[in-house]
């Protein structure tokens, strides 16, 4: 039985995260400032530690990291448009609070720390697909923040022998994703908008493509890297390697609704790249991991919870 922290852990992928370990029977540590998180999100948990903090906080940081094996470091602001809108608090959030989570991690000696990096980071390069030794490109804030991430885990790596490992998502997915926030993935705006059977916004022409990944895949790749033994220093992309269009995305959520909307087509968003596919070869010989959610199956469980929640909050 090991000990973990997870930063973020009351967010949508952090909470999924908590939810394996505790199935695992390990013990779990969660900090989260609850700006974006849910306590709700770890009601169904037995035994999981809340600290109400700000990880950017040395001091909060250094409470919450001492005494564990691992740290899940998932706490972000994990927006592009709201990077643009607001670099600041942006930054804050992105890399004085990773800095800040690597120095409390050095201090108490921790095993590894992994890191959620962001396919971001690679731009709007036209080499698909895109593999963790291209150049990188980042086009937004929230790209180069999470891009000096990696730069300071492998930094602290290198000086201080640090086991780290940054994974770079690429549009994760899945329950417990807010479809209400602004700066939601289109899946879950998708499904709020074929639910209430009202046209949803898409940016640009919506040929653009993107590696959508269930939730649960993202959480077995991050966990496998925090214990597989040659993933230590790396940059990792964990994802499904494939890509679907935003229009073949939309029809085939439709698909599964009686919702008989058209989407709104407006400007592109600044930021945003066209084409984003990973290629998951390192995942595969490092971590051994493999994707075992596909996407359909994941739309149906995404479908389902989000029916779930509109049923529980509509007022009668």
């Amino acid at each position: 039985m090991a000990t973990y922290l997870v930063t973020g852990g009351a967010g949508f992928i952090g909470s999924h995260v908590c939810e394996e370990l505790v199935s695992r029977g390990d013990r779990v540590r969660v900090v989260d400032d609850l700006s974006t998180g849910r306590r709700e999100n770890l009601d169904h948990l037995e035994g999981v530690e809340l600290i109400i903090g700000d990880v950017a906080d040395p001091k909060t940081a250094d409470g919450a990291v001492a005494g564990v094996d691992y740290v899940v470091h998932l706490a972000a602001i994990p927006s592009v448009p709201r990077s643009i809108e607001d670099p600041l608090s942006s930054n804050h959030a992105n890399v004085t609070g990773t800095l800040s989570v690597l120095v409390a991690a050095q201090r108490h000696g921790v095993k590894r720390l992994v890191f959620a990096s962001s396919s971001a980071v690679y731009g709007d390069s036209a080499l698909l697909p895109k593999h963790e030794d291209m150049p990188t490109q980042p086009l937004s804030p929230y790209a180069l923040q999470k891009l000096t991430g990696e730069r300071y885990l492998r930094l602290f790596y290198d000086l201080h022998g640090l086991e780290t490992v940054s994974v770079r998502y690429f549009n994760v997915f899945g329950p417990r994703q807010d479809p209400a926030s602004a700066y939601s993935g289109v899946i879950s705006l998708f499904a709020r908008c074929f639910i209430e059977n009202r046209p949803p916004t898409i940016y640009g022409d919506g040929e653009q493509t993107r590696d959508f990944t269930y939730v649960r895949n993202v959480v077995d790749g991050t966990l496998r890297a925090c214990v597989s033994p040659g993933a230590a220093g790396r940059v990792i992309n964990v994802t499904c390697g494939g890509r679907v269009s935003l229009n073949v995305l939309f029809n085939t959520m439709r698909g599964m609704t009686a919702s008989t909307v058209t989407p709104n087509y407006t400007d592109a968003r600044v930021g945003d790249v066209r084409d984003s596919q990973g290629d998951i070869t390192r995942a595969q010989a490092l971590l051994q991991y493999a994707p075992t959610v596909l996407l359909e199956e994941g739309l149906e469980a995404t479908m389902a919870w989000c029916r779930d929640q509109t049923f529980h909050t509509t007022p009668v």
